[in-house]
């Protein structure tokens, strides 16, 4: 974003910004990869949820404060949205993980409409891959340790059909639950918010673009280019809270699944 500014600056119509200034920067710290916006960003994420929910429950009250209310309308949320909606009567003890992802995941797309930031670090694949691969570990260890591995990798590998039909089938299941499980739901994920940033640029950098042409046609363009990046913004905070509630949702299935006596 500095360096379309810096551009415009220069009062001649700019190239269009490249990958790397819209979705990589450099390091904030020293020259190396470790210390970057995303690292901060990353930190901020994680020390904001721990103080909300350390704070506002450290002393819980009957009549609670803002800040206890805040935590547990989440919590509630996520408890009766999923844990036992979804996951059933065994859900209430995975409420504390998908609380946390559910406010992390927000977090960390709110980011993409903040002035400062003004990008997720959910639009890079690395972020949403992680946390499907926590998601799809538990997935697997709370279906092994409530079936037994034989019990669990049967049900989801053998379908009820013909014995001369498994050769084309238990493929097909393996690969519907064991490899593209994760993979979509990580794509997911990095699509929206990646798709949501880039709507956002050229919405926003096209309105400087069209200011910078200096005719009238395109200032009367301009504002409404800016008007859409405006509205953009309030879209991008909606799908930033969906897109979490989604990736909840799904993992709270996949534990459903998990716990599921037959396939």
């Amino acid at each position: 974003m500095s360096v379309s500014m810096v551009v415009l600056a220069k009062a001649e119509i700019p190239w269009p910004p490249t990958v790397d200034e819209g979705f990589f920067f450099d390091p904030v710290v020293g020259t190396g990869p470790w210390v970057t916006k995303f690292t901060i960003m990353l930190w901020i994420a994680i020390a904001a949820l721990i103080v909300l929910f350390a704070v506002a429950l450290r002393k819980p009250k009957i009549v609670p404060t803002k800040g206890q209310w805040i935590a547990e309308s989440v919590m509630d949320f996520v408890r009766n949205g999923i844990g036992r909606e979804i996951i059933g009567p065994k859900g209430d003890k995975f409420v504390p993980y998908l609380t946390v992802l559910f406010c992390f995941i927000a977090f960390m797309n709110v980011f993409g409409i903040i002035p400062l930031a003004q990008i997720s670090p959910m639009t890079h694949i690395a972020f949403p891959v992680v946390l499907a691969i926590i998601s799809y570990v538990m997935y697997i260890f709370v279906g092994i340790q409530n079936s037994g591995p034989g019990k669990f990798f049967k049900n989801h590998l053998i379908l009820p059909a013909p014995w001369y039909l498994q050769p084309l089938l238990i493929p097909i299941e393996f690969f519907q639950n064991f490899i593209v499980r994760p993979v979509t739901l990580s794509v997911r994920l990095f699509a929206n918010m990646f798709a949501g940033h880039l709507i956002l640029l050229v919405f926003t950098l096209g309105g400087f673009v069209l200011i910078n042409a200096g005719t009238a046609f395109t200032y009367g363009v301009s504002v409404f280019s800016f008007a859409m990046a405006i509205a953009m913004t309030l879209f991008e905070f909606f799908v930033a809270m969906l897109q979490a509630y989604i990736f909840v949702l799904l993992t709270g299935t996949w534990l459903q699944g998990a716990l599921a006596d037959e396939h």
